[in-house]
């Protein structure tokens, strides 16, 4: 009986032996797995482009809300906060993100554009359209946010005038964002785009409409001479 038992025991421990012989060990599933891995060093500056030109996306969306709000009704009936500062921030932090959006590019090892690529309207061979129209509204950007610095020279109607354009260079970076960005057909990049910019764009048709307009502080009238106001 005893042989009989273990006669039919040994053919299963022999079968474990030889799978457990077949079965990679521990170190091997390691660098199995190691290999697998996608390795994102190759790539590198094209991530950091394309999260560069998504961090100027939200900024500027949130940096064109704040200067429509503060050039509207809005903020002067409710009483609201001083959001100057907050919106110089942004604005430079906006400038910043589309620098690195476009310089990291240089090391892209896929693309390999130049200069001029990415810094000159029509020179770049790839999406010339869209690529140009994000030229343009980063130079625009740039231009139109650093006038803030010589507003006293330019002289602050003047300026006023001029600033008006930063919402026309913001329309142009987000269609470029929409019609050239690799993440333009993600949920998520639409979610984005309905969360930042859609507020933008109301505010701006809001502002665009005349309703928005601050009223302006009338003048009080100049008071007449005194021998006139006794006839």
């Amino acid at each position: 009986m005893a042989s009989i038992v273990t006669g039919r025991a040994a053919p299963v421990g022999d079968s474990y032996v030889r799978l457990r012989r077949l079965l990679p060990g521990p170190r091997e599933r390691a660098a199995d797995c190691s290999t697998v891995t996608t390795d994102a060093s190759p790539h590198l500056f094209w991530i950091t482009s394309r999260a560069a030109g998504t961090a100027a996306l939200v900024l500027a969306s949130l940096a064109v809300c704040l200067g429509l709000l503060m050039s509207t009704r809005l903020l002067k009936r409710a009483g609201g906060p001083d959001l100057r500062v907050a919106h110089e921030a942004l604005s430079l932090a906006t400038l910043v993100a589309i620098a690195v959006h476009g310089l990291a590019l240089l090391g892209d090892h896929f693309m390999h554009p130049s200069f001029a690529d990415i810094a000159v309207p029509f020179a770049s061979g790839f999406k010339t359209g869209w690529t140009t129209l994000g030229i343009v509204s980063g130079w625009a950007l740039l231009a139109l946010g650093l006038s803030y610095y010589a507003r006293a020279r330019i002289g602050a109607q003047r300026w006023r005038r001029l600033h008006r354009f930063t919402a026309l260079a913001w329309l142009a970076g987000l269609v470029h964002a929409v019609g050239e960005g690799t993440d333009a057909g993600q949920t998520w990049f639409l979610a984005m785009i309905g969360i930042v910019a859609v507020p933008a764009l109301l505010l701006l048709l809001w502002r665009m409409s005349g309703m928005g307009h601050r009223p302006r502080a009338r003048r009080a009238p100049a008071p007449r001479p005194i021998a006139e106001a006794q006839r």
